[in-house]
């Protein structure tokens, strides 16, 4: 009988064919995480259980700003040594090894120390990230963009069945009685608060209809409010193409949030005063407008009738004929002026005429005949102008005066 194949040394060696028991994957995996070094690792804690007379005692170590959370046994020598009693929801950091227990196949951690984060230490984190992200242009005033005068639809994140709601609808809509809201209800404490608020962030910048997106939270204390400092939140809000307005506990709150919104109201009242605008005061605004835009008109009007009837009070107007009458006198008279100096020019050229008439017949060849002298022609038709042209017995034409007639030359 042979004997059987030996399993992988190797994860990457593994096969359908040779592939590794559990029981061989959680040695593995207690052999891996056994090689770890000890490490510091903060969060907050919950479900402290600490039994009377036990050296041991465990608890819960949860991340801050997620669901996500690891089993830690501790000595009680360690809880002792603390400064104050550790209480469930305390922010700690702890030096612990990891270790993998192979029979129920979970990891958990092994605390040698165990020390508190103060308000101090926290606020040097925030203030550092603040920097960073300040120095990143995440808070610049020019990246702001205005909140629209009257949205479509107003985003709003609030506490499930919180007082924030409840001051942001009904302070709203006090104001502006037609607003309408889509509502993202989330937690807003606790590990759930980051990725719950983020995803309703997206989810509503991605609606069409909603122009502005209000956050609101109301007052608590400095760890209540740390998931509205946190990174990931700060720049899914940066990252948003609607406008955010921040609205988390009072004025003096001031979270990261409120650095890199759009618009940072001091409470959730606040914030719904800033979203809409108010119906009373649009409506005064308006009938003042209104108002002084018929007194312009009226005053134009008037005006313009002063004029006219300044106008029409002119000699001019109360007689237009007048006018015309002395044009039409000017024009009687041009005329006039314009005949007379035809009439003269005409005389003038027919005496011109006459003149030059009587030049022309005192000139013309009728008028030398008139005083008895005769033309005399050849047959042909050529006047006689030298005796030695005419031969003996030729046929003359004379012409004279009055008629003409025949004649024979002699010799």
């Amino acid at each position: 009988m042979s004997s059987p194949d030996p399993l992988p040394e190797r994860a990457a060696d593994t096969t359908a064919e040779q592939p590794w028991p559990v029981r061989l994957l959680s040695l593995k995996i207690a052999d891996y995480v056994d090689k770890m070094s000890p490490l510091w690792v903060e969060g907050q804690v919950v479900q402290l259980n600490r039994r009377p007379g036990a050296p041991t005692a465990y608890l819960t170590l949860r991340d801050a700003d997620v669901d996500m959370s690891l089993s830690v046994t501790i000595r009680v020598t360690a809880l002792d040594a603390m400064a104050a009693p550790l209480t469930d929801g305390a922010r700690v950091v702890i030096q612990a090894k990891p270790t993998f227990w192979t029979k129920r196949g979970t990891l958990q951690l092994d605390a040698r120390q165990i020390r508190p984060v103060g308000v101090g230490e926290l606020l040097a984190r925030l203030e550092h990230l603040k920097r960073m992200l300040a120095a990143e242009g995440l808070f610049d005033r020019e990246r702001k963009r205005p909140l629209p005068f009257l949205p479509r639809t107003v985003g709003l994140i609030c506490g499930r069945a919180s007082a924030a709601e409840k001051d942001v609808v009904e302070n709203a809509r006090r104001r502006w009685p037609a607003v309408r809201f889509d509502i993202r209800q989330v937690a807003v404490q606790g590990p759930g608060t980051v990725p719950e608020v983020t995803e309703a962030l997206r989810s509503l910048d991605a609606e069409p209809e909603v122009d502005v997106i209000v956050i609101a939270r109301g007052g608590g204390s400095f760890e209540d409010l740390l998931g509205f400092s946190n990174e990931a939140l700060v720049r899914a809000v940066a990252a948003a193409r609607t406008p955010v307005v921040s609205a988390i506990g009072h004025d003096v709150d001031t979270p990261l949030l409120d650095f890199v919104a759009d618009w940072r109201a001091s409470t959730p009242t606040d914030a719904a005063k800033r979203v809409v605008p108010d119906v009373t005061e649009e409506r005064a605004t308006l009938q003042t407008g209104r108002d002084r835009c018929r007194r312009v008109v009226a005053g134009r009007v008037e005006a313009e009738r002063r004029h006219l009837t300044a106008l029409m009070s002119r000699p001019v107007m109360a007689d237009p004929h007048a006018v015309l009458a002395v044009h039409r006198h000017e024009l009687g008279s041009l005329t006039h002026r314009a005949r007379q100096r035809v009439e003269t020019s005409l005389h003038r050229a027919t005496d011109q005429v006459a003149h030059l008439r009587a030049q022309v017949r005192a000139l013309s060849p009728q008028a030398t005949l008139d005083r008895g002298y005769a033309v005399v022609q050849h047959a042909g038709g050529h006047v006689v102008m030298d005796r030695a042209e005419v031969e003996a017995d030729e046929l003359l034409h004379v012409r004279v005066a009055r008629g003409d007639f025949g004649a024979r030359a002699v010799g």
